[in-house]
């Protein structure tokens, strides 16, 4: 999956970018409190994409 596809999903479902990292950024989302890293990549992994999404919404 491409990042940036991968980054509009999280967005509408609410999650914010809490910081730019070197090799990741830290993704939180305000309604569950949880916050996951995403690679900086411009191809993510499917089940690692499937698990950033499962684990912020």
């Amino acid at each position: 999956m491409k990042r940036k596809d991968l980054i509009s999903k999280l967005t509408t479902a609410g999650c914010l970018l809490l910081r730019h990292g070197s090799r990741h950024d830290l993704y939180w989302n305000p309604k569950t409190g949880k916050k996951q890293p995403m690679p900086r990549h411009s191809e993510i992994d499917e089940t690692l994409a499937r698990h950033i999404m499962k684990i912020l919404t």
